[in-house]
């Protein structure tokens, strides 16, 4: 899987999905509706708050909304459907890019203060990669926000997610931080237990420098 060691860690068919066909096809119908309910959303926008998220923003796997409360200074978008981005009235900048086909990203070195990813990273079928690759276009400092809740389109998200409860969610985001290399410590926070709203988790890390660990000079 991926060409990485670090994918001998996960179990065999862990990143298989149900429906292994284009996701660029899949994507393509315009889906304008909340993917979690208003308490779910709230929760993403006071992580945001909380985190100080306002800067020069990146937000991965994005949609027509983006969760934040106050607007970041600049926030770039980047997903799959552009009618769905480019109605997102936050953006400043749109980019259409499928992550699962390419999990390069088109930024230089110490691009973003900080980088987000809402109810989307049950998607990635490649995701070692592609939160290296966060971990150079962020700067040194700057954090990459993971949040989730139990909903997501089923066929397409990757089977070892489906098949994990809620709390072992939380560390198979933490994982992906730790073997993918260049973050701290990996924080998780369960912001929503669930009962009469979807439930919200979140697992963020601080990048220490490079890609590789190592400070930037």
């Amino acid at each position: 899987m991926g060409g990485r060691a670090e994918y001998e860690y996960f179990a065999s068919g862990f990143f298989e999905r149900t429906d292994e066909s284009n996701d660029a096809t899949f994507y393509e119908p315009v889906r304008l509706v909340q993917h979690i309910d208003d308490a779910a959303i709230a929760g993403v926008a006071s992580i945001y708050d909380e985190l100080n998220i306002e800067g020069n923003v990146l937000d991965l796997m994005s949609s027509w909304i983006s969760h934040f409360e106050t607007t970041p200074s600049r926030l770039t978008i980047l997903g799959m459907n552009e009618a769905e981005l480019r109605a997102n009235a936050q953006a400043s900048e749109v980019v259409v890019h499928d992550l699962n086909s390419d999990p390069s990203l088109p930024w230089p070195d110490n691009h973003f203060d900080d980088v987000v990813c809402a109810v989307s990273v049950d998607y990635l079928t490649k995701p070692l990669e592609v939160f290296e690759e966060v971990a150079r276009v962020v700067q040194p400092g700057g954090r990459f926000v993971c949040t989730f809740s139990n909903r997501c389109f089923p066929t397409k998200a990757i089977r070892g997610w489906l098949m994990a409860s809620d709390s072992l969610r939380c560390e198979i985001v933490a994982t992906y931080f730790r073997l993918s290399g260049g973050w701290d410590e990996p924080v998780i926070d369960t912001r929503i237990r669930g009962g009469v709203s979807d439930p919200l988790y979140a697992v963020w890390a601080t990048a220490l420098g490079s890609a590789n660990g190592d400070p930037d000079t």
